[in-house]
């Protein structure tokens, strides 16, 4: 049988970030993946790095507009009718969290670690031999109705009073910042401090690094099981063999709760689908993402590509693309953009990925109540990639038992189960 320091359970963005972390701080690290690394949400999402999405998705208000929008398919967000015991339970709970106090309580952690994200993306993007089309050059979402800007300048108000750096452009500033673009906008706010970058080409390049540096990484690798002693897990079981390990970390995102399930914990996490056209990017395309605010649709340079992504989706563990959701995406483009011809340019793919989302918004981060050697860090959403070097970072403090950088309380993995 094999053995490790530590074991980590899933090769997304932040099962890699964990990984570096750890074996920089000295440990013996394997990470095992079931399929290849970065393939699951970690690939085709819209690589935004956002202290400007600091409201959890529980937030007041939330809940309403998602009634009016769950059985609309062409809507940002939309749930599968089925009796899935696990998804009421979810929504109760997704319910209760939406309050003014919780929303409060959860925006300067997420800041926090938001913030802290980007001063360790500033380190990454300088190590040897690592390169993911990183620029920190803000975020642009644009307003075309009254309605929607003044939903922009509720997000402003609230955001600034937590310290987080935006500017109101008018329609002609937003013409400024973004040249060359024939635009449809009565104004926008220019989230100065976020950041973007190619998330696939992320997480592929750390783990080579990581990889160079010593981590052991298993594609293909399925865990099937695991031996216990004494409440701790003993040995893992993979498709690839047992591997004894003195920690085990669980990132393996919306694959999580089942595996939580075989671990003796339970993780209220729902997948949730988003979707993504990537296409050949424009030559006059600025290096400038932006976000078609009432679309709730994003749009990203990528290198020499463009990513064109959206939806939030309570299907179940459903990886299968429905075109009508692919269709409402793209069809946003052109309200906003009017003279942009998405036939004209070639689509090099068309993807969708399972976000993996807790009740109120915020991620599991801890060790596990009665599995003491298991460390959960999942449940982040649609800001895994953001996320994802601080929470290595912290997963590597939590194994060395060091005090945290942050305040995780928030974020304790029984937290609904009290």
């Amino acid at each position: 049988m094999d053995k490790t320091d530590v074991l980590i359970i899933g090769g997304g963005a932040v099962g890699v970030c964990a990984a570096y972390y750890l074996r920089e701080a000295g440990y013996g690290v394997t990470l095992v993946e079931r399929g290849k690394i970065g393939s699951g949400a970690s690939h085709g999402n819209m690589g935004l790095i956002v202290p400007s999405h600091s409201v959890p998705l529980a937030a007041p208000g939330v809940p309403v507009r998602g009634l009016k929008w769950m059985f609309n398919p062409d809507s940002p967000f939309y749930i599968k009718p089925r009796l899935d015991p696990s998804l009421i339970r979810w929504l109760w709970e997704f319910w209760k969290a939406s309050s003014e106090g919780r929303m409060r309580r959860a925006i300067p952690l997420i800041r926090d670690m938001s913030l802290q994200s980007l001063s360790l993306f500033d380190e990454l993007d300088g190590l040897d031999g690592v390169d993911f089309d990183y620029h920190q050059r803000g975020v642009l979402a644009v307003y075309r109705t009254k309605e929607g800007l003044a939903e922009g300048e509720e997000e402003r108000q609230l955001l600034s009073s937590y310290g987080l750096e935006i500017d109101e452009l008018t329609s002609d500033g937003v013409a400024e910042a973004l040249p060359g673009l024939e635009l449809n906008a009565l104004g926008g706010l220019h989230f100065r401090q976020d950041a973007h970058l190619t998330p696939g080409k992320f997480v592929r390049s750390l783990a080579d690094h990581a990889v160079r540096r010593g981590v052991i990484v298993r594609t293909g690798s399925e865990v099937t099981g695991f031996t216990k002693d004494k409440g701790r897990i003993a040995a893992v079981h993979t498709t690839q063999g047992d591997i004894a390990a003195g920690e085990v970390v669980l990132t393996a995102g919306s694959w999580s709760p089942a595996l939580g399930i075989v671990a003796g914990i339970s993780l209220p996490i729902q997948p949730a689908k988003g979707y993504s056209v990537t296409m050949r990017r424009p030559a006059e395309w600025p290096e400038l993402p932006i976000m078609l605010a009432e679309s709730r649709v994003a749009v990203t340079p990528m290198g020499d590509t463009l990513r064109i992504g959206g939806t939030l989706e309570l299907a179940g563990m459903d990886l299968s693309i429905n075109r009508r959701r692919v269709a409402a995406i793209l069809h946003a483009l052109p309200r906003y953009l009017p003279s942009f011809d998405i036939d004209a340019l070639e689509i090099v793919e068309t993807w969708c990925g399972l976000r993996p989302c807790t009740p109120d918004g915020l991620p599991f981060l801890g060790r596990a109540p009665g599995v003491p050697n298991l460390i959960v860090a999942a449940g982040h959403a649609m800001i895994g990639v953001s996320l994802g070097p601080v929470t290595g970072k912290l997963v590597s403090q939590i194994v060395a038992e060091d005090p945290p950088g942050i305040d995780i309380d928030l974020l304790a993995v029984d937290r609904f189960a009290r």
